[in-house]
């Protein structure tokens, strides 16, 4: 994803703090890097982005006690 967002003109990703939920935190880190370095190389962005661990863990709406669009209330 950090790769499309660069050939598609952004420059530069945000990587959220979700990041340290993943499988492998550090090597996910570092393949972010080098996503954005090096957006344009095929081959380096199947390498890096083999072997990562579970991505990132996200929440499900039914567990957050209470919701975004209520806490204003």
């Amino acid at each position: 994803d950090a790769a499309l967002m660069m050939q598609l003109g952004a420059e530069g990703v945000f990587v959220g703090s979700g990041i340290f939920k993943s499988g492998n935190p550090e090597k996910r880190a570092r393949a972010i890097v080098n996503a954005v370095t090096n957006y344009n190389d095929a081959a380096l962005l199947a390498e890096v982005s083999t072997d990562l661990g579970e991505a990132m863990v996200g929440i499900n709406e039914e567990e957050i006690t209470i919701l975004m669009a209520e806490r204003g209330k």
